[in-house]
């Protein structure tokens, strides 16, 4: 098939990418919000239900710079700011009365730059445990497939694709964030959680009918070449994988354009992460099995 036969292209454009983002996580660093950086975080409540973008359109009066805003409740927002003076915080409780009413002030306090940091790291380590196991799930779960391509050859490919699902959504946000003042906060870790379920749940796929046509071809007795054979699997898959990436990019697209303010940067996130894990799992993953095989069989 064309994919696997033109494999060294895809893989040179990935290669592309990658190290593009690379770079701009080097040079650029995250924008982080004060969800890491620490700050003022303020909770108020209304006696009737007031839309997020409200609250959002009240708080850039002041301009504060980066914040945020969440639902917390039935009418409650949290809202989370950079470290605010007595004056701002009492300025901030003020433009917050709006002609849906005027808020309860739950709470308003500052968190601490290590907070921010501790954050960090437990994000950091939620995205090592979901790769590790992953890995784990896929190894045990082609155990069994041993020729031409060993079982654990399927989770180097799945790290392999999933630290490209992870790498080019966030070198994307990286050049958004120093180019147009993007903040990343925790619904980009959890965007990145979501695109490595997908990206996974997409690769192996494919993988299954590799085993599939394997199994086949040793159960008839049919000697195909492996290259033929993933090929052949992706072939059968691409459809399925092109309307599902489909499916979902549409919904979020339609999230993106006219869903509100808080969740605009987290649907972008997703879009970019359905593209990029969409084509990992076609382009690279599957095609790299054959690179092992031949890898392997010139040694």
């Amino acid at each position: 098939m064309f994919i696997v036969r033109y494999r060294k292209l895809f893989f040179a454009l990935s290669a592309i990418l990658i190290a593009l983002s690379i770079y701009g996580i080097a040079v650029y660093g995250f924008n982080e919000s004060i969800d890491f950086k620490g700050g003022t975080l303020t909770e108020v409540s209304y006696p009737v239900q007031v839309s997020n973008d409200s609250i959002t359109n009240a708080v850039k009066t002041l301009d504060l710079g980066g914040f945020s805003v969440r639902s917390a409740g039935q009418n409650g927002f949290v809202i989370r700011t950079k470290e605010l003076s007595q004056e701002q915080r009492t300025a901030l409780v003020s433009v917050l009365n709006l002609p849906e009413g005027a808020p309860t002030l739950d709470r308003q306090n500052t968190i601490g730059p290590v907070a921010g940091v501790e954050l960090k790291s437990k994000a950091q380590k939620a995205i090592a445990v979901v790769v590790i196991m992953i890995v784990l799930f896929v190894t045990f779960a082609f155990r069994k497939v041993s020729k031409p391509v060993a079982s654990w050859k399927y989770g180097l490919a799945t790290i392999i694709a999933l630290a490209h699902d992870v790498l080019i959504p966030a070198g994307v946000f990286v050049f958004l964030g120093h180019f147009y003042g993007i903040e990343i906060d925790l619904l980009f870790v959890t965007g990145l959680l979501a695109i490595l379920g997908y990206s996974v749940h997409d690769t192996i796929v494919v993988f299954d009918r590799v085993r599939e046509n394997l199994k086949i071809n040793r159960d008839g007795g049919v000697k195909e070449d492996f290259e033929t054979t993933v090929g052949k699997s992706v072939h059968q898959t691409f459809g399925r994988s092109i309307n599902t990436s489909l499916t979902i990019f549409i919904t979020l697209l339609a999230l993106y354009l006219v869903g509100g303010v808080a969740t605009k940067d987290f649907a972008l996130l997703l879009i970019v992460g359905v593209i990029v894990g969409t084509y990992s799992s076609i382009f690279v993953a599957s095609p790299l099995l054959v690179t092992f095989q031949k890898f392997q069989k010139n040694k």
